[in-house]
């Protein structure tokens, strides 16, 4: 009889065929390989008189094999929406979920504020840096947190949806992350991780595990193929669902513009999204 490591596994590596075969054959574009510098922020996000103490980072992966230039997904679509509102000088940016080094390497270079080719204690404690992203995207957020936490960086926030790992484990969350929020659904051949939770409990604040059914509340996508929406209809409907991202914007504005740390301030707490909690 085979054992439970074996099956979960077989699983995994099951679940990376599926997604290369569903959606990378059916999503890659033509546009070359790389990321979305969606960056820079705009006035719209500052009030008069406030400057971001630190450098404000966004980092989105998308899943499967799609461009980080591909209308109609999630990561993509978030990125654009928040660039006029975020504080002027947020680098917001886009990566495949391959290129994780790379956005590793962006990072380090905008923490480097006195450009002298090392990160001081002072740059590294003062970053404020959040990472989200869909299916394997959300994976790769996860483990570069981790990456990052090896260098002795904090983030603000990360955010999973249908978050499906690859070879490293995306349930837990390592403790130099502040908060942690992960949306899912629980149908299909593909479908998320179900729960996550703090490496450290008393570092990390896990805000929920978010369950939606899209069976019983479907979503409408377009610009993907028909294997997406026979076969993964629940992981598709994950990345176009306009309900989880918005959800997702409202956490990235409360962490990094002077009107969402207000709220916080004010309320004490964050509001949390209308999706069951697991």
């Amino acid at each position: 009889m085979r054992s439970a490591a074996s099956v979960r596994s077989s699983a995994t590596g099951l679940a990376i065929l599926v997604e290369a075969i569903l959606i990378g054959t059916t999503l890659v574009g033509t546009a070359h390989a790389g990321t979305l510098p969606v960056s820079a922020g705009g006035e719209e996000g500052v009030q008069a008189g406030i400057e971001p103490a630190s450098p404000a980072i966004v980092i989105g992966f998308v899943g499967g094999f799609v461009r980080h230039d591909r209308p109609h997904h999630g990561p993509i679509e978030l990125a654009q929406r928040i660039q006029s509102i975020v504080p002027k000088g947020t680098h917001v940016e886009v990566f495949e979920n391959r290129h994780r080094a790379r956005a590793r390497a962006v990072i380090l270079r905008l923490l480097d504020t006195d450009h002298d080719g090392s990160l001081s204690d002072e740059e590294k404690s003062g970053a404020r840096i959040v990472l989200y992203g869909h299916s394997w995207g959300a994976a790769a957020a996860v483990q570069l947190a981790r990456d990052l936490r090896r260098e002795h960086i904090p983030v603000l926030l990360t955010a999973q949806v249908d978050s499906i790992a690859t070879w490293h484990d995306d349930s837990v969350i390592p403790d130099n992350v502040a908060e942690a929020v992960n949306f899912y659904q629980p149908h299909g051949l593909l479908h998320g991780v179900a729960q996550i939770r703090a490496a450290n409990a008393s570092k990390t604040e896990i805000l929920g595990n978010y369950l939606t059914d899209y069976r019983k509340q479907p979503v409408p996508c377009t610009g993907y193929s028909w294997h997406n929406r026979i076969f993964t209809p629940g992981h598709m409907q994950s990345e176009c669902d306009p309900k989880v991202w918005s959800r997702i914007e409202e956490l990235v504005l409360q962490h990094l513009t002077p009107q969402g740390l207000e709220t916080v301030s004010n309320s004490g707490s964050k509001e949390a999204p209308e999706t069951a909690r697991k």
